[in-house]
């Protein structure tokens, strides 16, 4: 049933030329681009809390997913089934194997820590972030490369880490002396998922004598994911010892704001080449992460901190 209903999508965006698949596309790449640019602006400028909160949803999230997405090594719909045809160039970013999706967890995490966030007092901010959630789900079964199960298992991963660090944040609200066991623990699991995936058997990927899945570039994504995490733990660490940054609604503090963001955005696009050419494939993927989420946590406020302080 599931190939049916990606089969129907594709039949419609045949029928209709592909008239919606480069917003389909758009929305998809958001969830592993500038997605994240929403929670370091924050962070920077407006909420220190809630940004923290919301990129801390976003590191662990990305860790889960990909351990489980690593375990269960279940095979893109193409490959399961030759009728299927990815729409437009979403092939290239489909990386990894297929469930749960990467993209919807990365937007049911984010999406839905700003919605917690927000509050009742500003439903019409977690209205806009549910139909966003829904969109980047439903836009991987449009472009072929996931099935329903793979967006609903990753919208509930999502939603999961978002409350459950919600809860979390509340108590070391009220214990902050916990906050450093929490951040080691983290450091811990981060050690031991790379391990796991590290020395777990995958499947051979060979199917009639054609390598349809390297499990070698598939351990790439783990190895960048959990450098999310283990960076945004590390980071966080030394933040609050050395920096102890507090944002200020100010024009300066928009602009550094938007300077930010620029960078983070050039870390994304052109950091992983060269971080691979030094580390190898697996390292430079967790180089490229860790260097990324650190900017954000504790190298840019620093920054707006020290080096550009009011005259």
């Amino acid at each position: 049933m599931d190939i049916d209903y990606l089969l129907m999508l594709q039949h419609f965006r045949e029928r209709s030329n592909d008239l919606l698949t480069p917003f389909m596309e758009l929305v998809s790449l958001s969830a592993i681009s500038i997605l994240i640019l929403i929670p370091a602006f924050m962070y920077w400028c407006t909420d220190k809390s809630a940004g923290l909160y919301t990129l801390s949803s976003y590191a662990l999230s990305s860790a889960l997913t990909v351990i489980v997405k690593l375990t269960a090594c279940v095979y893109r719909p193409w490959i399961r089934d030759s009728r299927i045809i990815p729409a437009g160039d979403s092939v290239r970013s489909a990386t990894g194997y297929s469930f749960p999706s990467g993209h919807t967890a990365n937007a049911a995490s984010v999406y839905g820590s700003l919605a917690v966030s927000a509050g009742k007092k500003k439903k019409q901010i977690s209205v806009i972030c549910g139909f966003l959630i829904l969109l980047t789900a439903f836009s991987r079964n449009y472009l072929g490369v996931h099935t329903p199960q793979d967006v609903l298992a990753a919208m509930l991963l999502g939603f999961a880490v978002a409350f459950g660090m919600s809860k979390l944040f509340v108590y070391l609200s009220g214990n902050p002396e916990k906050e450093d066991i929490v951040l080691a623990g983290g450091i811990v699991f981060c050690i031991a998922a790379l391990v796991y995936i590290s020395v777990k058997p995958y499947p051979s990927g060979i199917v009639n004598g054609a390598v349809l899945v390297e499990p070698k570039v598939m351990m790439k994504d783990g190895f960048g994911c959990i450098g999310r995490l283990a960076a945004f733990c590390t980071a966080r660490y030394a933040e609050k010892k050395w920096i102890r940054y507090s944002p200020s609604v100010s024009f300066r503090t928009a602009v550094l704001g938007v300077a930010g963001t620029v960078i983070t955005t050039l870390i994304i696009l052109y950091v992983g080449s060269p971080a691979e050419a030094v580390f190898g494939m697996h390292w430079g993927a967790f180089a490229k992460n860790f260097i990324m989420m650190s900017f954000i946590i504790v190298i840019w406020p620093a920054v707006m901190k020290f080096g550009f302080k009011d005259k």
